[in-house]
């Protein structure tokens, strides 16, 4: 190991010399630092074999495959579905050249230099993968502006699929961080956990559940089995159950057959739902509405609009200008009591029985829901209600009735299947491909790199489309509710943190917000999305160029200037005043990930675009050890919440006295009243 430390040293030095990099410290300092990491790392590995005999331990290595399975969640028999061998259907883009071919990662790996670890745990950072790692990184790296000169590590830093084109060589890595990231990759039983989440294993101890929400995408002729009491269970049948029923009825609601109870089209469609229920599909939505195809499929409809605030504002904004005799609501719950989304469906019911009378209930409103019984009592009837199951998480349930239904009643079924298709290309392509030839594991190797290496806690989503305006806050509540842990699945508390902050804006509204904090504040790693076309474009007579290309040439320089920065002598060259050049400097070095696709936004790139960050998250969750699936985290504030709703209810109907809460809460709770001090006691 302490072999391996010393030749990464001198690989990184003669690599830096030969892109032009000069080290501050002189050649002898810089040879006599290397003879001292050399013989550090040798004193603790002798420590380490020393200490570990003495006391008895086993020897790291004699502990890979308990780890293994402790990060696996997996179960010793595992049936493989179809999806594995029947191959995939996947057709690839030859407009890139894929210049880093799952064939050299095995050689990757093999160059990569691991140190040896005598800790026995269970936790991935007392890995050898995980301490060589950590030793890589502290090793430094030239500035980016070197690194992108070497035009051999830009191709090899690079990859495709399907017009996809992922690009890092902005990124404080060289190919031997990418080989010591896919060896952690198979440490930590990457393709096994990929395999088991297809195969429908527990991968969801904390409540006993499978993940299975690629079954909601794939074909009639896959198979994918959940658990059940009877043994596993073919679910796909169940799945295209219920897409069969929605393109039923969207199609009776879109052609007139289904009315309202005045006779009128049912124009505009409001979904009632909060968080999962909605992030997803308001994403989607929002994503079509320029696409060509899309918006003619739409023509003639009204509007497709989201209610998720328990606020009154949201209600009157969700309703302003419409006529309730035209107006379908979806209410979206999978027990049917969330408690803003109840309360929001019953001031929806309220707004259209005020008009329409009782009897509108059963014909404006239908629900997606797994509890049927609840549906029913709120006078739903039951063959409007559109079924999931408890093997879908609402974050990712956008594939489901949850996400479906909507779609299929405002663009209509065949929009909506070109949007399952292009998830389950990804979800073909997720479990098929090796790992250093596949997007969503690039792609969570590269969030790991950053945050658990790198120390850069935050992450920037930032999208040159503004189709794409809620595809940040959806990827927010997907990755930081799925990986915000602090335990790992046996619960082990983690001596790391895990998630990123997300947040993100489209460019180039982002660039006017917070960039001027990436440039020279803060380093936020930066995902850059971009399309090759417009879903609207314009070319103005006598303009350079057009508009999608004016949007295109800040995707491309972004990046640029974030890693390449400002120097001293250039702004010197420029003729900048001295006293300004302090506040000039753009120390660059900032890294980022560029996907280019070779086409304009449509609705199946937007199915694999949304795939594919559902797949690097659960990447990433395999890696660090946790459970990507649960969400306990959001439960104490709704429990608090009651309490304080139940307080609420009581002052004001009763004149009760505010008790239970400390003493901060309750002066607040006096204050939002009105009550003076001498009320309550």
């Amino acid at each position: 190991g302490a072999v391996g430390t010393a030749r990464a040293a001198r690989g990184a030095m003669f690599r830096a010399q030969s892109v032009g990099f000069k080290p501050k410290m002189s050649p002898f300092l810089l040879r006599l630092t290397i003879i001292g990491v050399l013989g550090t790392c040798l004193a603790l590995n002798l420590c380490g074999m020393f200490s570990s005999r003495a006391l008895g331990l086993p020897q790291m290595r004699a502990s890979v495959s308990t780890h293994t399975n402790t990060m696996r969640g997996t179960s010793p028999s595992v049936s493989t579905p179809s999806i594995f061998r029947r191959g995939s259907r996947i057709s690839v883009s030859n407009r890139w050249r894929r210049p880093c071919p799952a064939a050299v990662e095995d050689e990757f790996i093999r160059k990569a230099p691991l140190v040896q670890s005598t800790v026995n745990s269970s936790v991935i950072s007392d890995t050898p993968e995980w301490l060589s790692l950590k030793i890589h990184a502290a090793s430094g790296f030239p500035h980016l502006r070197e690194l992108l000169k070497d035009e051999e590590r830009v191709e090899a830093l690079s990859m495709e699929h399907d017009g996809i084109l992922l690009d890092f060589s902005r990124q404080r890595m060289t190919m031997e961080t990418l080989g010591l990231l896919l060896a952690l990759a198979r440490r930590a039983g990457v393709t096994e956990r990929i395999k088991s989440m297809a195969a429908g294993a527990i991968v969801n101890p904390t409540e006993n559940r499978a993940a299975l929400h690629m079954a909601l995408r794939a074909d009639k002729e896959d198979t994918f089995f959940a658990p059940s009491d009877e043994g596993p269970k073919d679910v796909v049948p169940e799945v295209h159950e219920v897409l069969d029923r929605i393109e039923d009825f969207s199609e009776r609601v879109r052609s007139g057959e289904w009315s309202g109870v005045t006779g009128k089209k049912l124009r505009n469609v409001l979904v009632v739902g909060i968080g999962g229920s909605y992030l997803g599909t308001d994403f989607v939505a929002r994503a079509l509405a320029a696409d060509r195809k899309a918006a003619a499929a739409a023509n003639g409809r009204g509007a497709l609009r989201f209610l998720s605030n328990v606020d009154p504002v949201d209600r009157r904004t969700a309703l302003e200008g419409w006529d309730p005799a035209e107006t379908l609501v979806v209410i979206i719950s999978k027990t049917f009591t969330t408690a803003e989304t109840m309360l929001n469906a019953r001031t929806v019911r309220s707004w259209l029985t005020d008009s329409l009378g009782e009897k509108a209930v059963s014909k404006h409103m239908v629900a997606v829901s797994a509890n049927n019984e609840r549906a029913k009592e709120f006078g739903i009837d039951p063959e409007n209600v559109f079924g999931f199951w408890d093997w879908v998480g609402g974050r990712y349930s956008v594939s489901s009735a949850v996400g479906i239904l909507p779609l299929a009643l405002h663009y209509g079924m065949s929009i909506s299947r070109d949007f399952l298709e292009g998830m389950r290309e990804m979800d073909r392509h997720f479990i098929t491909a090796p790992l250093g030839d596949n997007l969503p594991v690039i792609l969570g190797l590269l969030s790991i790199w950053q945050s658990s290496f790198q120390g850069f806690p935050t992450r920037a989503l930032v999208c040159y489309s503004q189709a794409m305006a809620k595809f940040a806050p959806h990827i927010q509540q997907v990755s930081m509710e799925s990986n915000g842990k602090s335990v790992s699945l046996d619960g082990t508390e983690l001596p790391y943190s895990t998630a990123e902050v997300e947040f993100g804006e489209p460019g180039t509204n982002a660039q006017h917000s917070f960039f001027q904090l990436l440039h020279q504040g803060r380093t936020v790693p930066c995902d850059f999305i971009g399309f090759a076309g417009s879903q609207a474009p314009i070319e103005l007579p006598g303009e350079e160029v057009s508009n999608h290309d004016e949007l295109m040439a800040n995707f491309f320089a972004q990046p640029d200037a974030l890693a390449i920065g400002k120097t001293v002598n250039e702004l010197r060259e420029d003729g900048i005043p001295d006293e300004l050049i302090p506040h000039k400097v753009m120390p660059g070095n900032r890294p980022s990930t560029v996907l280019l696709i070779d086409r304009p936004l449509d609705a199946r790139t937007t199915g694999q675009l949304l795939a594919l960050y559902e797949h690097r998250i659960a990447v990433q969750g395999c890696i660090w050890g946790i459970n990507s699936f649960d969400q306990y985290g959001v439960e104490l504030g709704k429990i608090l919440g009651t309490e304080v709703r139940k307080q609420l209810s009581r002052t004001r109907h009763e004149g009760a006295p505010i008790t239970g809460f400390n003493p901060s809460t309750t002066r607040l709770l006096k204050r939002y009243l009105g009550l003076d001090k001498d009320k309550l006691e």
